[in-house]
């Protein structure tokens, strides 16, 4: 016999949960004295709901399993929202357990009343409002298996104060499994669809692979790689999906699209035939989709049938699970069937044409300042490529994306989908809670580190020894370009003034706070950050102000159509 809120703390364990992130408030607090009487759950106390939303969701991208957040009713459950957005743009799987006022009151206006469900509706794969105590250990599996399966995403349980009260008890009965009637998500791909597919690769004399998150949350990423090894494919990633494939193989062309690499977006332009492999077409993949990939044959994979076809027709299109569907597609080719080799062979002889033409090259004088692609290059240098990285939003982030060189799955995190500033340092301390032994990068910018600087309590208070890399050119970087290049340099309010001085703001929060301004020393002091590995340090590095990202796609226009350096389009 159990309380309501024994239940859902008991139902937490039973579903294998190790951390939940939150912050209390009054309709919670019966989960919270619940919490404090057992030991298998591991509350983690961040100073913003917000940052707990984004530490659980960081918390699933690195290990796979559905991150957790406890928030009170009202502003509680509210400041949960941007990160429930990120996480459902990003098809993360999350659970948010709002607390709601006595169920009584609801639509009383009562104090700290908000109406959850309803706030929550359009970015949420689905709700729950617990009506009677006996239903949590139920609504809680339904919960965790909708946000694991089919195409990931978060799921809301709104608890009223009065469905936990602690002086009523109930038989408590978790369900081994649980049957949603409405909710079927297909796994297995057609065979019909899948063997067209193939018979399509097979004939392709120029074909390019095009992989998404899904190849990630699929845990696709050797099929993929087998696949591409196989047939010879260049292999491309969006953003979501760095890591998916290796960064250092011959046969991966970098990040396509916005700020794609110029061999990716060209391959993608030229190509006749095109796998698209748990990836949606997403507007800032696609640019004009009109003028996209005029000449190919489209093959989309994708678990959600709502996703093919949405933006781009799909030729070829296939539901299904991403693994379970390459998976198919290799038994179909075998170890004998290969493409025209004459053909392959022309085609890598364009693509090497095209990656020798601009291969993220940069103008490297340090008149005006440290330049920031090289900062990530000497981090990537530093590190062997081995840490997991998070990113806030903007200038940075494409740095980060394009300079750093991601070798497995889970080793990327940022916010694509929503372009949520603010993320950094909240994904790198759950990265970090989830693997200590890994170093744990932040690269963000002076902008969106202030977003939830605050965290910064939290790091010390649980040991979390996260490194800060700020790409400080005190101006909102991408704002900045945006106004260089189509508002003829009129820069309102992009850049950032009365700046803290963040090596004090780190030491004054018990961290260390190292700021870097010579380009000579620059990857002297970086490594010496990196070497303290019991302490989180927060890089403070002055770069040029003046910096663009490049490659950019010009609005309006076809993947080839690229803005190379300031001066240079395609």
């Amino acid at each position: 016999m159990m309380s309501g809120a024994e239940m859902l703390v008991q139902a937490l364990t039973d579903e294998g949960v190790k951390y939940i992130f939150g912050y209390p408030g009054g309709a919670v607090l019966h989960i919270y004295d619940a919490l404090f009487k057992q030991d298998n759950v591991e509350h983690i106390l961040v100073r913003h709901e917000q940052a707990a939303g984004h530490m659980a969701d960081a918390y699933s991208r690195v290990t796979g399993q559905t991150g957790v957040v406890l928030a009170t009713s009202g502003p509680g459950a509210t400041n949960t929202v941007t990160s429930i957005a990120t996480a459902f743009m990003d098809s993360v799987p999350m659970v948010v357990i709002a607390g709601q006022v006595p169920s009584g009151l609801i639509g009383e206006d009562a104090f700290q009343e908000t109406d959850m469900i309803g706030v929550s509706r359009p970015i949420v794969k689905h709700s729950f409002q617990v009506r009677h105590p006996s239903e949590i250990p139920t609504i809680v599996k339904k919960a965790f298996y909708i946000a694991q399966s089919g195409r990931p995403g978060p799921v809301v349980i709104d608890v009223p104060k009065d469905m936990t009260a602690p002086n009523e008890k109930y038989v408590y009965e978790y369900p081994e499994e649980v049957f949603v009637r409405s909710y079927q998500p297909s796994i297995k791909g057609h065979h019909g669809q899948i063997k067209k597919a193939v018979e399509a690769l097979l004939d392709a004399k120029r074909p390019a692979v095009y992989s998404g998150g899904g190849v990630i949350w699929s845990n696709a990423h050797e099929e993929l790689t087998d696949l591409a090894h196989r047939l010879n494919l260049p292999v491309t990633n969006t953003l979501m999906g760095l890591g998916a494939f290796p960064g250092s193989d011959k046969q991966f062309l970098g990040m396509l699209g916005m700020h794609g690499t110029y061999e990716a977006n060209m391959t993608m332009h030229h190509a006749d035939v095109i796998l698209a492999v748990g990836a949606r077409f997403d507007d800032r993949v696609t640019n004009n989709v009109k003028k996209f990939c005029p000449n190919a044959t489209i093959i989309h994979i994708d678990i959600d049938p709502a996703s093919i076809s949405k933006t781009i027709s799909a030729h070829i299109p296939i539901v299904g699970d991403v693994k379970s569907v390459l998976t198919d597609m290799l038994e179909m080719i075998g170890t004998d069937k290969q493409l025209d080799d004459k053909a392959l062979t022309d085609w890598w002889s364009q693509i090497e044409e095209w990656r020798s033409r601009h291969g993220l090259r940069y103008d490297t004088d340090t008149e005006h300042g440290i330049k920031p692609q090289n900062v990530v290059q000497t981090l990537c240098k530093i590190t062997n490529g081995n840490a997991i990285i998070t990113s806030d939003v903007g200038q940075h982030q494409m740095f980060a994306a394009l300079y750093y060189t991601y070798n497995e799955p889970r080793q990327w995190l940022n916010s694509g989908g929503l372009g949520t500033m603010g993320v950094g340092l909240p994904y790198a301390m759950a990265a970090k809670l989830a693997c200590p032994e890994r170093d744990v990068v932040c690269i963000t910018g002076e902008g969106s580190i202030q977003m939830n600087i605050q965290e910064l309590s939290t790091c010390l208070q649980y040991d979390l020894p996260v490194k800060i890399l700020n790409l400080n050119n005190a101006q909102l970087g991408m704002v900045k370009q945006w106004q260089d290049m189509l508002y003829e340099g009129r820069h309102a309010q992009s850049y950032m003034q009365s700046l803290p001085d963040f090596v004090k703001l780190a030491e004054s929060y018990g961290h260390v706070g190292i700021k870097i301004t010579d380009p000579e020393k620059m990857e002297e002091q970086l490594a010496e950050a990196m070497a303290i590995k019991d302490k989180l340090v927060f890089i403070d590095v002055y770069v040029d102000r003046n910096e663009h990202v490049y490659p950019m796609q010009i609005a309006g226009q076809a993947m080839r159509d690229m803005w190379l350096s300031k001066g240079e389009r395609t």
